[in-house]
């Protein structure tokens, strides 16, 4: 590669990482860092590209030679400090790293692992259909072994996930069955009944599975899961009728005008540099401050070296990027503040990597101004916003918890952009909070201090722009457990200029008759 500068090289990483929050880093084929959980800083100065990673497990400091950015990976030639050959690093976005080849293979064998387990494990069924062909029409793809079994007039859609895929994939397997069973029964003759899914997860995997099949409509289908030991071919049943084995924990809440009190110098010098931004207590010992949503720094107690007393800092990057706040990257911090301000704002560059980022924050940070705009029955003088309770689903954050006028809960759970996932997503934070309510824990974990809450199970809003509904949600929304009082809110695609509800469909009631029928692009 022809030589560049350090700044063109610090340029590059910068902008790939950017866009890569969920990035892994390879350093000699094996995974050294996820940037989901580990952070990083990029230094330009003294005409080197110095690229710094760290976690809780390890640290990295590796000078940067040359780089290049080649379907979706970028590829770094570095040097370890102290040796002079150079080696080869590698972020990638896409976390699984097999080639398509080995993917390929790898589902071609589980499929007929599956096979015989269903004949050994159904042996009066004939297996009609098992496939794991892609049909983008109806939002299946490759990773998923998808069949039906026959007996008689009775079926069951089959629907499994080999263990070689990622937990995301695996978590989201339920959806795509669910979706599975609907087109099973479409497709059937009318004189066959296809009763219910059987889901098949790998060992040790079926937590947020086994949660979310608890809460769906157990009159509308009949749901198995199954854990799969794809080495010893060991086969176990999961019982997920018991709704109220869930695992998740409550944080407990701070003093959030003590800790602003604690920061307040901190506040006042990024006030200073980004005036307006919005100020977010994460606990007593750390603030952050975002624009439009997108966390730009953070105020922090750290210790100082060589001691044991603590000591005010403030870090500023976006994504997993982190630099500490010092006179001599004062400059860089204000480029930022400067940056952020002209593109993201409603009418900024699109194309900017600034404007793109995290947008449902940007839209939630719209929402906790006033979440009546979705409801007049809610509150919007109680609420909170990204509430660290859940340990078991796949995101780790419900996006804004509130209550009615009356005292009943309720949650939000926000998409800006076109997403599958939401209804079951939703349903993970539903459960949680339900959970923690019947057992009196918000007051006893000092939420909603002063009000009395009410038993009711909570209400459950489901808010997206209205031109990008994903076109299964309603098939989705109609096999939830009916106890779940639902709201499905559409809003104005020009959120950014204020939030607007163009429509909204609700679930069945006693007083309300059900319409599934979403408006959909298209």
């Amino acid at each position: 590669m022809p030589t560049v500068t350090p700044q063109a090289l610090t340029r590059t990483v910068q902008d790939f990482l950017s866009e890569a929050a969920g990035a892994i880093v390879l350093e000699n084929g094996a995974v050294a860092f996820d940037l989901a959980q580990s952070k990083y800083s990029i230094s330009g100065e003294y005409n080197r590209c110095l690229l710094h990673l760290w976690s809780a497990e390890r640290n990295a400091v590796r000078r940067v030679l040359e780089a290049e950015v080649k379907n979706g990976t970028l590829r770094l030639a570095v040097q370890r400090m102290g040796q002079a050959r150079p080696s080869r690093l590698e972020i990638c976005r896409e976390r699984d790293r097999r080639s398509p080849s080995t993917r390929r293979a790898g589902r071609a064998a589980y499929e007929q692992k599956l096979r015989k387990t269903l004949e050994r494990r159904f042996p009066e069924f004939k297996i009609v259909r098992l496939t794991s062909g892609m049909d983008l029409e109806k939002s299946f793809g490759p990773i998923y072994a998808r069949g039906l079994i026959r007996r008689g007039r009775t079926a069951f859609a089959i629907i499994g996930v080999n263990a070689q895929e990622t937990q995301s994939s695996i978590d989201a397997a339920l959806t795509f069955g669910i979706l599975w069973l609907d087109v099973c029964r479409k497709a059937q003759p009318a004189n066959v009944l296809v009763e219910g899914l059987t889901l098949f997860v790998p060992n040790g995997t079926s937590a947020l599975a086994r949660e979310r099949m608890a809460n769906l409509n157990r009159d509308a289908a009949k749901w198995s899961l199954f854990e799969l030991d794809e080495r010893y071919d060991a086969l176990v049943e999961i019982d997920c009728a018991d709704r109220g084995n869930v695992s998740t924990r409550l944080v407990h809440t701070f003093d959030d005008e003590a800790a602003r009190q604690r920061f307040k110098n901190s506040i006042a010098t990024i006030q200073a540099a980004v005036p307006n931004c919005e100020v977010a207590v994460l606990s007593a010992a750390e603030v952050v401050f975002r624009w439009r949503g997108l966390e730009f720094a953070r105020a922090r107690l750290g210790v100082v070296p060589g001691s044991f007393r603590s000591t005010e800092e403030i870090v500023f990057g976006v994504g997993a990027e982190e630099r500490v706040l010092e006179k001599r990257n004062e400059a860089e911090f204000s480029e930022l503040a400067n940056c952020l301000r002209d593109t993201r704002h409603p009418y900024g560059p699109r194309q900017h990597a600034l404007w793109r980022l995290r947008p449902e924050r940007w839209l939630e940070s719209l929402v906790v101004r006033d979440v009546s705009v979705f409801d007049d029955r809610l509150d919007a003088s109680c609420q909170y916003s990204q509430v660290p309770a859940f340990s078991a689903a796949d995101r780790a954050m419900i996006d804004v918890l509130t209550t009615t006028h009356a005292g009943r809960l309720a949650v939000v759970e926000l998409k800006a952009d076109e997403d599958i996932h939401l209804p079951l997503q939703g349903l993970d934070y539903w459960a949680r909070v339900e959970w923690h309510n019947a057992r009196s824990e918000f007051a006893r974990f000092g939420y909603f201090e002063g009000r009395e809450l009410s038993n009711e199970k909570p209400l459950l809003f489901l808010v997206a722009p209205a031109l990008h509904v994903h076109p299964s949600t309603d098939i989705l929304l109609r096999y939830l457990s009916p106890e779940i009082e639902w709201e499905f809110v559409g809003i104005d695609e020009r959120w950014r200029e204020g939030v607007r509800v163009v429509f909204r469909k609700r679930s069945l009631t006693r007083h309300r008759v059900p319409d599934f029928r979403l408006p959909i692009a298209t």
